[in-house]
């Protein structure tokens, strides 16, 4: 694994803090690249997965990519 986040490592996760967790595939003979961010609350019993409503499947991620970027404002 490659961590390119400051600050320490070894700290203990408590209640409160959110994790970034970026697994990514770079296909160099294809000029690919895709990585998937995920956000997790660390929870008093666990995690939540703050981007879990988000398009998984490939098929569904095509179909936003598709779609108008909704941050452009339309002239």
């Amino acid at each position: 694994m490659d961590v390119h986040d400051v600050g320490s490592h070894g700290s203990e996760l408590a209640p409160g803090m959110v994790l970034t967790i970026e697994p990514g595939i770079y296909l160099p003979d294809e000029a690919l690249g895709v990585r998937i961010e995920d956000d997790v609350l660390v929870t008093e019993n666990g995690s939540e997965l703050l981007t879990g409503d988000l398009p998984r499947d490939a098929g569904e991620i095509e179909a936003l990519m598709r779609e108008a970027p909704r941050w452009i404002r339309p002239r």
